[in-house]
Formats: structure tokens, sequence, C-alpha cells
């Protein structure tokens, strides 16, 4: 089997293809290519007005990329009617070394210096592919996810990757396009130029998001 290296695994992205594992105990991994693919428009992210209220409460202190592989960990936890995770120590490896080269970038929210939820993904010129979330308090990871488009939109992204629908995702306004589809919109998106925002410089994130939407 081809060893997968942090140099590999970036030749696949660009190409549209990731990694995952079968368990978390078990080391091997395997290469997807889904027929459809879920990806969140940046200029059509649904923010519901409560998780609005809620972002903007300031109940969850927000960073960027200051606890990257503590989040890759915790989102590889078991949870309620999801015991296991395809995250295993490869992954973990992996994508702690594409951080280190600045590659791959996570969202925290923390409460009193304790992580309770986040999100962590891999950008590749203006695509941002979206691995996994975890959320220890209500609307922990919610939150997370709004911070995480408002950065892409100042960033300059033009492609949010989120590799396979969930109901969850959905409702923020995600849509689901064919493998062809998506590699086109990939294809555009790599040749251009974004920075990964670890700050937003005081500026109300939600603002940013809605602002987008309007001007869409």
């Amino acid at each position: 089997m081809l060893e997968i290296t942090p140099d590999l695994l970036l030749q696949a992205y660009r190409i549209g293809v990731f990694p995952m594992g079968e368990r978390r105990d078990d080391p091997k991994l395997y290469w997807l290519d889904p027929r459809l693919r879920a990806v969140l428009p940046l200029d059509g992210f649904h923010l519901p007005h409560r998780l609005a209220r809620t972002v903007r409460a300031g109940h969850f202190a927000v960073s960027a990329d200051t606890a990257f592989a503590e989040t890759v960990r915790a989102c590889a936890e078991p949870r309620p009617g999801h015991p296991e995770s395809w995250i295993n120590e490869p992954i973990v490896e992996l994508y702690t070394e594409l951080h280190r080269r600045g590659h791959a970038h996570s969202v925290e929210c923390s409460v009193d210096g304790k992580l309770v939820g986040g999100l962590y993904g891999v950008a590749v010129g203006a695509a941002f592919f979206g691995e996994s979330m975890f959320s220890r308090q209500r609307d922990a990871s919610k939150v997370a996810l709004v911070h995480l488009v408002a950065r892409l939109i100042v960033g300059g992204f033009r492609l949010l990757d989120c590799q396979f629908m969930t109901e969850h995702l959905r409702s923020f306004g995600a849509i689901e396009i064919p493998r062809d589809d998506f590699k086109r919109r990939l294809a555009e998106a790599i040749d251009q130029k974004a920075t990964f925002q670890r700050e937003l410089g005081g500026v109300d994130p939600c603002a940013i998001v809605q602002e987008s939407t309007r001007t869409s």
C-alpha cells in the first residue's frame, strides 16, 4: 500500500480525494472520492437568528489555530449515536503535520479556558475542506462554524467542501453536487489565492456572514 505522506495528502486534496480510517483503533487509511459532494456556499450560509444571538452573546471564547491537535482528537471522541470514529492515529499525525506547515486550521470554542467545541479542516488555494467538528456544550460547534465561514469570507476563499451531506449541514444552506461539478469548482478555487484569517480584528462574524449573503 502506498504510504500516505503530507505531500501526497495535499496532492490528493487538489484533485478532490481525501482519506478516512475505518475505526479509531485501525491504523489503515482509505481514499474516498464521493459521487455526490456536499458544499456550503459562502454566499449562501443560513444563519438562524437564535444562533446569531448566541454568537454575539460571547459565552464562548473563540480562537483559531491555538489547539489544533487537541481539536482533532476531540473530534474523534465517541458521541451519542456515533460511538466509533474514522479519525485514527495516522489521521491525527498527518493533519497535525499539515497544520505545522500552514495548510490545516482549527477554530476552537472555550469556556473558562477549557475546550468545549470546535472544528478543523485543510486549506489549498482558495478552497477549504472541512473535516470534522465536535461539541461538548450546546451550540459550541455551530458557533465555531459561523466563525469559520466569516474567516473564509474575509480571507477570500471561494469553496467550502463539507464532503458528505447531513441534515445538520443542510440546515445551514449546504447543497449536494455531482462529482464532476465539484471538481470543476475545485479546479477554479485552488488556483486562486486566499488567506486563512486567525483573527477577525474585533469585527462581528455574524455581520460578515450576513453581508456576504445580502450581496450575493
